[in-house]
């Protein structure tokens, strides 16, 4: 039995690209004014995390939750954000389950760039909801991702669910 492979060979760009902001991109996003959270994607702001929206995503839904700390392993991730990580990934994983009706989630840390990691000096869990057929051609041959809603508007509905079921 072999192992299918997924390529995506546009992420290249983005992962040796020129960087638009200086400093870190998630900082910068959790340091900024409140009310520019839905501007910048940021869902949620706890006591030792914070979740946004990834910008780049491998499907709708494509979360991401980081420690307040800019620390890049979890070696250096302190205790309570490492629980805390695990506690709100397993509650957008229920509410996003209930929201869009994933078959599934991937889940995990790509931990220095070696392993996959397009920004490694800040550690990030990604959640990532999939659906049974939801890798096809289309990205591979045409480069081109298809995603069926606007990050703002994915954005809004999974605010809108927690103000139902805070984590």
């Amino acid at each position: 039995m072999s192992a299918d492979r997924l390529y995506t060979p546009w992420r290249m760009k983005y992962i040796t690209g020129e960087k638009k902001r200086e400093g870190c991109v998630f900082c910068n996003d959790f340091e900024t004014n409140t009310a520019l959270d839905r501007a910048n994607y940021l869902i949620y702001r706890g006591a030792h995390t914070f979740t946004v929206m990834n910008i780049y995503p491998y499907n709708v839904g494509h979360l991401m939750v980081l420690p307040h700390e800019h620390v890049g392993t979890l070696v250096e991730t302190p205790i309570a954000a490492q629980h805390e990580m695990m506690t709100i990934s397993a509650y957008f994983t229920e509410l996003l389950g209930r929201m869009m009706r994933p078959d599934g989630f991937n889940l995990g840390l790509n931990i220095g760039r070696a392993a996959g990691s397009g920004i490694d000096t800040h550690l990030h869990f990604h959640i990532v909801p999939r659906w049974n057929g939801d890798s096809n051609f289309l990205p591979v041959v045409g480069s081109t991702r298809i995603l069926p809603e606007e990050l703002v508007d994915t954005y809004d509905k999974i605010v809108a669910a927690m103000k139902v079921t805070p984590p």
